[in-house]
């Protein structure tokens, strides 16, 4: 499987008509729910882990 960008992440998020304010909100979800899933989705979209970690805290 191919990667996806954040960028590509991203702009499929404001295609369906999210704004930053509901990103936010689905990252709070999603690290709320299921942090192991976000942490691998993260690690999906090649982010280093310095960046992973500060996504993760800002959104515990």
């Amino acid at each position: 499987m191919s990667k996806v960008t954040v960028e590509e992440w991203t702009a499929r998020f404001r295609a369906i008509g999210l704004d930053d304010a509901a990103m936010e909100q689905w990252h709070r979800l999603f690290e709320r729910e299921n942090p192991e899933g976000h942490q691998e989705f993260l690690e999906w979209l090649g982010l280093s882990a310095e960046r992973i970690a500060a996504i993760r805290k800002h959104h515990a």
